[in-house]
């Protein structure tokens, strides 16, 4: 998966925007508001930062070691970078985006997640 792939499936999900707040090369993506993804432009190889399980981000480290690594200046606990441009199977990918975003959504308000239905 490329950097235009990833961003438009983050995209394709309900409520989520793009945004620059940080700089111009920190493309972040929020569901309602709310980071589930950060990935930085400038980063060789293509990288993205995504919420995960505590237990999972361990263990997911552990199986793809060197593709997929504790959060870049992000909680280690819940956070991990995943090197887009890599190895990674792509359905994996896939259901790493969903999971973060699965995560932000899960914590939002009852009536936020109503109106993201």
């Amino acid at each position: 998966m490329n950097v235009e792939e990833f961003r438009e499936y983050c995209l394709s999900k309900k409520g989520v925007t793009e945004s620059f707040p940080f700089d111009d090369v920190t493309l972040v993506f929020k569901v309602m508001g709310k980071i589930f993804t950060i990935c930085g432009l400038e980063r060789l190889p293509p990288q993205a930062n995504l919420k995960c399980d505590p237990e999972r981000a361990v263990a997911l480290r552990e199986e793809y070691d060197g593709l997929i690594l504790p959060g870049y200046h992000m909680s280690k606990i819940h956070w991990n970078t995943v090197l887009i441009d890599s190895n990674l199977p792509h359905d994996l990918l896939l259901e790493l985006i969903d999971h973060s975003y699965d995560l932000i959504v899960s914590k939002l308000p009852k009536k936020v997640q109503e109106e993201l239905k």
